[in-house]
């Protein structure tokens, strides 16, 4: 590249062909370049040390010592923006969502055969150019400086109070990319029993939707469940769009449903915020409001605009609380958001806005 420093990644697995697939995976892209590899933690530390990468990209389930607990002392001693590359299975599912909420940026499946390794080629090194525009890569904090960086994205300690006299059966939409499962997580850990019907859109892989969906229906006062096809809209439930899949709202009988299904990506996404945002300006118009958060790219900001003009309420993450500006940034300069907040305020301006 021409007077451009390209993105220094260390890979970090225990698996020979995984870490050879994900070198593979980077080889001929010109602002990339892999300057080491580790097959555990403690040859990641030394190497982390001498070679100085930008971006880790990191293993859960490895000897000597797992990826959480290395991802911790990571996050505390010298703070770097981690990709977690996690198999399918339930319990590193879980991890991988766990590996979130300690300061990873992002998650992709671990390539299990031809085509998975297909699939990584394509978004490989898109996930670690985001990882590497976060905010935590922008100035390394020091241990002291990342708990308030963390505080940023906790969530109150108890749900907002909703008014009686507020009807609660409007519809909710949020959207998010890089680092939305914690920001999705900050909104719904406020909402109270009664808050409307609610449609979520994380960039996120199949099987991890599903865990992600499970965790909020356990930390939140709200029902949160993966949306399948023709999932009814309701009060005090909260639908994530599968990975994989796009989730469009329709409307029959004077009821709401979602519609799953499949169909070209759209912002280079699937699920697409854009495809969401606009099927709810298309079947709700001004009866809905929606957030769009922290992430990467463009997704989201031209299904604001047209929320926007069919009359709902639209906002936007402000730049000071996102992990990365993005897409918020995009509906912003395209006038798509009626309001611009911190994190912290967007679940009580949501619900005040129905």
């Amino acid at each position: 590249m021409s007077g451009r420093k390209r993105i220094r990644v260390l890979i970090v697995d225990d698996s020979a062909i995984v870490r050879r697939i994900l070198n593979d995976a980077l080889t001929g892209e010109p602002d990339l370049e892999v300057v080491g590899t580790a097959p555990d933690p403690y040859v990641a530390r030394d190497k982390i040390l001498a070679l100085a990468p930008d971006v880790v990209t990191l293993d859960i389930e490895m000897p000597r010592m797992d990826g959480l607990t290395f991802l911790r002392k990571l996050m505390r001693y010298r703070p770097l923006p981690v990709v977690v590359i996690s198999s399918l299975a339930q319990g590193a599912c879980q991890a991988a969502l766990k590996a979130l909420e300690l300061g990873a940026v992002e998650v992709l499946a671990k390539p299990g055969g031809p085509h998975s390794v297909g699939e990584l080629r394509e978004t490989l090194a898109s996930k670690i150019r985001a990882a590497a525009a976060s905010r935590i890569s922008r100035s390394v904090l020091p241990a002291a400086a990342t708990s308030s960086v963390r505080h940023v994205l906790e969530p109150p300690s108890a749900p907002v109070t909703q008014g009686s006299s507020r009807p609660s059966h409007g519809i909710i939409a949020i959207g998010a990319s890089t680092g939305g499962t914690d920001a999705i997580a900050t909104v719904l850990r406020v909402f109270p029993k009664d808050a409307p019907a609610t449609l979520v859109v994380q960039h996120i892989p199949p099987g991890f939707s599903r865990a992600f969906a499970n965790r909020m229906n356990d930390t939140c006062v709200i029902d949160v469940k993966e949306a399948e096809d023709g999932d009814v809209l309701r009060p005090n439930l909260a639908l994530v769009a599968p990975g994989d899949f796009h989730m469009l709202l329709r409307k029959s009988g004077g009821r709401y449903f979602v519609n799953v299904k499949s169909g070209p990506r759209v912002c280079y996404q699937r699920p697409s915020v854009d495809v969401l945002f606009h099927s709810i300006a298309e079947a709700a118009g001004s009866t809905a409001t929606a957030a769009l958060l922290t992430g990467m790219g463009s997704d989201g900001a031209q299904g604001l605009l047209k929320m926007r003009q069919a009359g709902a309420h639209t906002i936007a993450q402000d730049e000071a609380s996102c992990v990365i500006f993005g897409m918020p940034r995009e509906a912003i300069q395209l006038r798509a958001a009626e309001k611009v907040l911190p994190l912290d305020r967007i679940a009580p301006a949501l619900l005040t806005c129905i």
